[in-house]
């Protein structure tokens, strides 16, 4: 049984071996803390350096953040692997790969739709097929683009309320874009008595639509006949706005009643279903 005496010897003896050993490796550690230091200034410069370009190209901070860190710490995580190797811990180099490679794949198959939805939305942010403030049509919503995010799409439908779409089917599906180049095109329906002069009807359209101070100019207003009914000729004009600058409800409400308007004053008579004709004779007749 050891006695105290030859504990502390032991004890001594081990200390002084550590110490030797410390001493021996100060060079490799000096070397090895430089590198680390070294990476983490990297890493800083690297990730400012393309946060700012990716900010030129897109506007989406979730996106320039999300990959400015990954390249910090890849750059520190190649550093720190650096370091080790110059300790001499290359087995320790192996392990810590072999253990990020299995945590990888299971997160990846753990988080498979929110790691697609990452991707989608940094896709998108790249391609950028809408932006904030567009107004747009996916997945059977429509709405104004409140926020373009890494894993979804936020849209503002006009009433009151946000609709949240994941990124992934944004990214699957078809988008329509109406604010892409501003201009839109909207149609405007009526019908028409048999006993009216087709080729009248269709200037006095045109002049109505035209008068209007939203109409874009630069476009012409067409008027069209679709086909004859049992009680009316059915028409439709074509027209172009803004839509930066003009809502399309209130676009389209003011070009029918423009058209109302002009029809009334040109006396146009504009045609409606028979039985409507009678419900209104009758509430005439009865007082209503």
């Amino acid at each position: 049984m050891l006695n105290l005496p030859e504990i502390s010897h032991l004890l001594y003896q081990k200390v002084v071996l550590w110490f030797n050993s410390a001493v021996r490796f100060l060079p490799e550690i000096g070397i090895a803390i430089l590198v680390i230091l070294l990476a983490r200034f990297l890493s800083n410069v690297v990730s400012r350096v393309i946060a700012g370009g990716l900010g030129r190209v897109s506007d989406n901070a979730s996106l320039v953040g999300l990959l400015g860190t990954v390249v910090r710490i890849m750059i520190l995580a190649v550093g720190l692997f650096v370091a080790l190797g110059v300790l001499g811990l290359d087995k320790t180099v192996t392990s810590l790969l072999a253990g990020a490679g299995v945590i990888a794949l299971a997160v990846g198959f753990a988080f498979q739709d929110l790691t697609a939805n990452f991707i989608s939305g940094s896709m998108i942010a790249i391609a950028r097929p809408l932006q904030t403030g567009d107004t747009v049509e996916t997945n059977g919503f429509t709405g104004r683009v409140v926020e373009v995010k890494l894993r979804s799409i936020v849209l503002d439908n006009g009433q009151g309320q946000t609709i949240e779409i994941p990124s992934k089917d944004v990214f699957q599906k078809p988008i329509t874009n109406h604010s892409r180049s501003g201009q839109r095109r909207l149609e405007v329906s009526f019908g028409v008595s048999y006993l009216d002069d087709l080729e009248r009807v269709q200037q006095v359209a045109l002049g109505a639509i035209r008068a209007l101070p939203f109409v874009e100019a630069n476009y012409p207003v067409q008027v069209y006949f679709r086909s004859f009914t049992l009680d009316n000729i059915q028409g439709y004009v074509w027209f172009w706005i803004d839509g930066r600058t003009t809502s399309q409800p209130e676009a389209q409400s003011e070009a029918i009643k423009a058209i109302k308007a002009a029809f009334e004053r040109e006396q146009i008579l504009l045609m409606f279903r028979p039985d409507t004709l009678d419900l209104k004779k009758r509430l005439s007749e009865t007082g209503g």
